[in-house]
């Protein structure tokens, strides 16, 4: 018996794992055709063109006798000798070269025509199949002539182009699926299509090509399209880390340089770089932290408790008014007894001439009450009571009424712009020489991570400053000397007191 044969197993096999091989370029060429049809009609072109494919090579097979005479010399000259398959698979290969250089054309220059469901530049259906089965008619011709030279018994022929046929037909959705989402794949396919047409015009003149050789180019492109595919996860995955907004940033950074990913950061770091010369860092700085003001918290934007200057109206006259003299700011809150205690803002000119006209301090202030909002607030809303504080200063405060600190117009436009140090303020950051950064604890620790191009110095809940990294990286707060490397950069503390630390110096390995 036929099923108990080994050979005949062995030669099933075989022929299967070549139909299917044979047939993969088919495969491709219908993916890319069905892709020009509606969704809805999509499934029915495949089916269709592959069920004719199916007849079409069980119909060559049953006459075998007939595909032995298409070897015999039609046309003979003294130049060339071409056959009834020759002339089959020289106008084959024509017409897959032309196509495919069509479609390559149309994916390079980016000229494919939105398809939706009320798009009316569809391609016909039956014209989109007329066109699967001249190709099925060119590859099948190819399938048939392997088949007969592997296996003699016709039942065993049919059985594995049936099944090889079907299993095509499974795959097919899948494969048309993955191709048309990845338009690098299309590319490479239409390529290797290209490909195919060519060896097929240079067999029917008479110059073999071994198929080997063109599977293996084709295995080596996808080999390397893989790991295109697998770096551009990584790519995509590592953006998503990045919040929304900031990634949103980096994208318009990127149009605005015409630049890819992976070239944004290699710009700022090329000072002959011609982008460079129309597009700031400073710039790029802003439009990031415009776009990623939103998801700050006000903590992050204003001046903290520590660092308030503020008017004690139970505090001598005198003392009061060397205090004002003395600090270059314009606006003091002034308070009583304690910062907590909070009774007016005023500006230092205006308190001045009070004091030059003996009127009280506290009374004073009290005309101009302090506008006071929580340190929940969200950083856009936030704006607009900037805009009814007419220029004064506003007063954030904790669940308890405790002062955490205050915000002026300057703070947001720093949060957006940089740091503009006061007269008697040091900046937050120095730059120093061989990739080397002095840097406050205080050091608002987004703008940190503009200036050092990082996004590994992530924000969490609860800090918004360097010293409140370090110390949730440590879980404690670190000692004079100590050093912490979170990679690319080390941190070695240079200053600490007993509650905070005051000096860090960071450098990039």
């Amino acid at each position: 018996m036929l099923i108990l044969d080994p050979s005949i197993w062995a030669g099933l096999i075989t022929l299967i794992i070549l139909e299917i091989v044979l047939g993969i370029d088919n495969l491709i060429f219908i993916a890319i055709l069905v892709e020009k049809l509606p969704e809805k009609k999509r499934d029915q072109a495949r089916f269709i063109g592959l069920f004719f494919a199916l007849l079409m090579r069980i119909g060559l097979l049953l006459i075998v006798s007939w595909l032995t005479s298409l070897t015999s010399p039609i046309i003979k000259n003294s130049y060339l000798s071409l056959s009834s398959r020759d002339l089959i698979l020289l106008f084959g290969g024509i017409f897959l070269l032309i196509k495919s250089i069509t479609e390559l054309n149309e994916r390079i220059e980016n000229n494919q025509k939105e398809n939706n469901k009320n798009n009316e530049h569809y391609s016909s259906f039956w014209a989109v199949v007329i066109q699967i089965i001249i190709l099925d008619a060119i590859f099948s011709l190819d399938a048939i002539i392997t088949a007969v030279g592997i296996v003699t018994n016709l039942l065993i022929m049919i059985c594995s182009i049936t099944i090889a046929m079907s299993l095509m037909l499974l795959a097919s959705k899948t494969l048309t699926k993955f191709i048309n989402l990845h338009q690098t794949i299309v590319v490479l396919c239409l390529s290797f299509l290209i490909m195919i047409g060519l060896s097929l015009i240079a067999e029917s003149l008479g110059f073999h090509i071994q198929k080997g050789y063109l599977y293996a180019a084709v295995g080596f492109s996808i080999i390397i399209e893989i790991l295109n595919q697998v770096a551009r996860r990584n790519f995509i995955k590592n953006q998503s880390n990045k919040p929304l907004r900031q990634r949103v940033a980096e994208a318009i950074i990127r149009i605005m340089l015409k630049e890819t990913p992976e070239n944004t950061n290699k710009i700022y770091k090329n000072s002959s770089s011609k982008s460079l010369k129309n597009f700031k860092k400073e710039e790029k700085y802003m439009i990031n932290s415009i776009l990623t003001l939103a998801s700050r918290s006000i903590r992050s934007i204003m001046t903290t408790r520590g660092n308030i200057s503020w008017v004690n109206s139970d505090r001598p006259t005198k003392e009061i008014y060397s205090q004002l003299l003395d600090t270059p700011h314009s606006l003091f809150p002034v308070c009583k007894g304690t910062l907590d205690e909070v009774i007016g803002i005023v500006r230092a000119k205006e308190l001045l001439v009070a004091l030059d006209k003996k009127i009280d301090v506290a009374s004073f202030a009290s005309k101009s009450p302090a506008i006071i909002v929580p340190e929940t607030l969200d950083p856009i809303k936030l704006l607009g009571v900037l805009k009814k504080s007419k220029g004064s200063c506003i007063i954030v405060t904790n669940e308890f009424g405790v002062v955490q600190g205050l915000i002026t117009p300057l703070d947001v436009l720093e949060a957006i712009a940089g740091e503009f140090p006061d007269a008697d303020e040091t900046p937050d950051i120095i730059t120093e020489k061989n990739n080397s950064w002095l840097v406050k604890g205080s050091t608002d620790i987004h703008y940190l991570q503009q200036l050092l191009e990082t996004s590994n110095l992530s924000k969490k809940e609860g800090y918004t400053s360097l010293a409140g990294f370090l110390i949730e990286e440590k879980g404690r707060l670190p000692f004079k000397g100590e050093i912490i490397i979170i990679k690319p950069f080390k941190f070695n503390i240079i200053e600490v007191n007993e509650y905070r630390i005051n000096l860090v110096r960071i450098t990039k390995i």
